[in-house]
């Protein structure tokens, strides 16, 4: 039996302000999209997707830490063009020995970490 991992889903509750967030602003590549979820990351074995909180279960998922790490070039560009687009830093970008990162929320408050490495 083999077990691989297809995707991880963050639960919205506005689709147009999630398309605006996580493609204008923060520039994810789509894969697909529907009424009810984008899907990031074209031809990646492991996708991200954005859905609708449709049903009670999901709606008490959202606005909370995604535990979700993306790996971003010019982390230091992407915060510019998320907090000029109204995007909300938990943790402001900041350097460390091991590379730099930040924590923004999604419009709504769902947390996702930044990092350069």
């Amino acid at each position: 039996m083999a077990i691989t991992l297809k995707n991880f889903v963050i639960f919205v509750t506005d689709l147009a302000k999630a398309k605006m967030f996580y493609i204008d602003l923060l520039g994810l590549p789509v894969a697909g999209q529907s009424e009810m979820v984008i899907e990031f990351f074209p031809g990646a074995a492991t996708t991200l997707g954005v859905s609708l909180a449709l049903h009670e279960d999901a709606r008490s998922l959202v606005g909370r830490h995604t535990g979700i790490t993306l790996k971003v070039d010019n982390i230091a560009m992407v915060c510019e063009t998320l907090k000029n687009g109204g995007a909300y830093f938990v943790e402001p970008l900041e350097s460390s020995p091991w590379g730099k990162m930040a924590v923004v929320q999604d419009f709504d408050g769902n947390m996702i970490a930044l990092v350069d490495r």
